[in-house]
């Protein structure tokens, strides 16, 4: 098998980056096509060691939250064909679980989370970077909404932790990330004209595996 086209989709959290993803997916799934799905979320660090209160005050939307260096030997295994043990993680208790989920390599894999273009190790992996352009305005009420019915959030502290970390992180980290893109998509993951481009580029590979 020749090595997998690995796809970033990235963009600030409620930016629509899981929609488009999920609309790819969808496409292909339809087909039978072998696409295969990393969420970066899964990579954040495992926090067993300290205590919730600790665990709360901690800044999740740093690079340094994440384990990249996880995510760069799960990308280069499945590029060499390799299986991966794909990690699970609990956004209520901050830290991952003792599951973890078998992934085999496919023909395409795409990589969707907040950070994947603000790393400099992870960014030579990837064949096609794109990144879903969404203003903040919109991106906050949409996490309100998912943290507070999918997370046990309440709105206080969705608010502020928009305001101490996810704002200040998107213009250090985020915003600058969009320049190194190869596509910058507007109007979030229903950009179908978007999504036609990036599902085309995706059949071409797959013909070419």
């Amino acid at each position: 098998m020749a090595s997998p086209l690995i796809i970033a989709i990235a963009g600030a959290s409620g930016s629509g980056k899981s929609l488009f993803t999920e609309n790819l997916l969808n496409e292909f799934a339809q087909q039978g096509r072998p696409v295969q799905i990393l969420r970066e979320d899964h990579y954040y660090r495992a926090q067993d060691h300290l205590p919730m209160q600790e665990r709360e005050k901690n800044n999740y939307d740093h690079p340094k939250a994440f384990e990249h260096e996880l995510l760069v030997k799960h990308l280069l295994d499945l590029k060499d064909g390799k299986s991966i043990e794909y990690p699970t993680y609990c956004y209520k208790t901050h830290t991952r679980l003792p599951n973890r989920e078998i992934l085999d390599s496919a023909p395409v894999i795409i990589v969707e989370g907040i950070m994947l273009l603000a790393s400099p190790d992870l960014e030579p992996l990837y064949d096609v970077k794109i990144f879903v352009d969404t203003p903040l305005d919109i991106c906050l009420l949409r996490r309100i909404k998912r943290d507070i019915a999918e997370r046990g959030r309440t709105l206080d502290s969705v608010a502020n932790q928009y305001e101490s970390t996810v704002k200040p992180m998107y213009h250090q980290f985020i915003a600058p990330s969009r320049f190194t893109a190869d596509v910058i998509v507007t109007q979030g993951g229903e950009n179908y004209i978007a999504l036609d481009v990036i599902k085309s580029h995706i059949q071409q590979a797959l013909l070419n595996e």
